[in-house]
């Protein structure tokens, strides 16, 4: 919201695009792309800001017409209403989903084949997130739960991946280089030549 209104005082004081975006750390393209998708389409011409001329080479510019409230608004009511995953809109595409699970290939498999065997029809063509969503987020349910046995970990949940944070050895008796001996280190043997 605070972004918003701060677009709106720019427009309004005839910052440009690239001097928003830069006040707000964000890339011109996105500030252009905020006005054109939440400029309010006027049945009148607005209204010339104070201290800008209106140009006589046509009509005040479009831009003039965005509003940060209303944009937020525009926001919110695309955010809260109930978007059906393309599963759950394709008997098709879940029922040919629902074979290659039981077919015992991988979501990542089932997407990269659904390309080839599919390319002229995107209605036919699902991102692998979007097969593991719908087997693992009870509240999607698109699939039927019972599928998850047919993925190869057989997990009904997603395990989490670990954080980098979390590292650990690869190898459980590998010495650490700060652990070498002192002799690595004037080379006289041959094995210690590749030792640095």
């Amino acid at each position: 919201m605070q972004d918003r209104e701060q677009i709106q005082a720019g427009l309004s004081a005839g910052c440009s695009f690239r001097a928003i975006a830069r006040a707000l750390g964000r890339a011109p393209s996105t500030i252009t792309r905020e006005v054109q998708a939440n400029r309010a389409v006027a049945s009148r011409p607005a209204a010339v800001p104070a201290g800008r001329r209106s140009s006589p080479r046509g009509p005040v510019p479009i831009w003039l017409n965005y509003s940060g409230s209303a944009a937020q608004r525009k926001a919110e009511q695309r955010a809260s209403r109930v978007k059906t995953s393309k599963l759950a809109g394709s008997p098709r595409l879940r029922a040919e989903v629902a074979s290659r699970l039981n077919d015992k290939h991988s979501p990542e498999q089932i997407s990269q084949r659904l390309k080839l065997d599919f390319p002229d029809d995107p209605e036919m063509q699902v991102s692998h997130e979007t097969i593991y969503r719908s087997l693992y987020v009870q509240g999607k349910g698109e699939l039927k739960r019972e599928l998850t046995r047919c993925l190869r970990t057989g997990r009904a949940l997603r395990k989490p991946r670990r954080r980098s944070t979390e590292r650990r050895p690869r190898m459980s008796d590998m010495v650490m280089i700060a652990d070498r001996p002192a002799e690595v280190e004037d080379r006289a043997l041959p094995g210690h030549w590749g030792a640095i």
